[in-house]
């Protein structure tokens, strides 16, 4: 298709060939996007109670909707249940509890810009209905750095025409795409396929463009230590013999299977064990914890994943 063309489609407001690459890849993006710290200020926890997040995903799904019930003023709640509901592809369903959510927390530029993207993904129509732009506004006032509203105005304005604009800004949003993020890749593959559609060449930019470092708060928690002694302490341990030493690390490790037996809906902890496991050279026990984090919480599966895969865990 010519740009012109492209241009008059999108105008008509139908959902072109080019609408659907770029909506597909910022489904796989904001998806994988979960679990990173960027999301941690912009957005209640979604965690429920381990019995709801262990459950098969029709009873999880039954637990989180009777905690709206038992919990109707908690933000957290109706979050949780919109975060399953988009997952399961009920975007109507997401749409009505973030709905809830923002009314309890209209401060969260996280939660608008999940309620934008929910009113995106449920229409058949118009590529970027009217709502959906109000909610990632309303998240962008709040904060400016909101990965989600950006990519998604930065697609409206590839609809309404704009192209090389919707590239300039997606640039922006990979420069400031912190290092390791799961969807840097997609978010260069849009920007190839967009470039590509409208003749716009973006391979220098690419090349020259690249993620910055984390800042502390922003450290994956598979990058951070593993709960254990003060520095005090392992520096006395270094001068343990060996035996002692890696008595010391299993203790430790144990400490976490402890704890996890205890609380098996702390992902952080499933999390420090894969990267404890991997540390030893324990890769199948590794990919064993990613294994067993999943299955105890369900819901947290696309953040134990991308976790394991910036440690390298079999399988993941």
């Amino acid at each position: 298709m010519s740009e012109s063309k492209s241009m008059e489609a999108n105008k008509a407001g139908g959902m072109t060939r080019t609408n659907r690459v770029i909506l597909i890849a910022a489904f796989i993006l904001l998806a994988a996007a979960i679990g990173y710290a960027i999301w941690r200020d912009s957005a209640p926890s979604v965690t429920g109670p381990a019995s709801e997040t262990a459950a098969a995903p029709s009873d999880q799904l039954a637990g989180l909707e009777a905690r709206t019930q038992r919990e109707p003023g908690s933000a957290d709640a109706w979050t949780a249940l919109g975060a399953a509901k988009f997952d399961l592809g009920d975007f109507a369903g997401a749409i009505e509890a973030y709905e809830k959510a923002v009314a309890l927390s209209p401060e969260s530029a996280g939660l608008w810009s999940a309620l934008g993207e929910a009113r995106v993904m449920a229409s058949d129509s118009e590529p970027m209905p009217a709502a959906a732009s109000e909610a990632f506004d309303k998240a962008i006032a709040l904060d400016a750095k909101d990965p989600r509203a950006r990519y998604f105005l930065a697609v409206k304005k590839d609809i309404g025409g704009d192209h090389r604009g919707a590239i300039d800004d997606w640039f922006a949003l990979l420069s400031d795409t912190p290092q390791g993020a799961p969807w840097e890749a997609d978010l260069r593959r849009t920007i190839e396929q967009v470039g590509a559609i409208h003749k716009i060449e973006v391979a220098d930019r690419l090349a020259a463009t690249r993620p910055r470092a984390l800042t502390a708060d922003e450290m994956p928690v598979a990058a951070r230590a593993i709960p254990g002694p003060s520095r005090a302490d392992m520096e006395a341990a270094s001068q343990l013999p060996k035996g002692q030493q890696d008595q010391m690390i299993q203790g430790m490790v144990s400490g976490l299977e402890a704890k996890l037996a205890a609380n098996p809906a702390d992902i952080d902890r499933w999390i420090m064990l894969m990267r404890s496991r991997m540390t030893l050279g324990e890769t199948a026990k590794a990919a064993q914890a990613l294994k067993d984090g999943i299955a105890a919480n369900p819901g947290a599966a696309g953040r134990l994943k991308a976790q394991a895969q910036l440690l390298g865990v079999p399988g993941a």
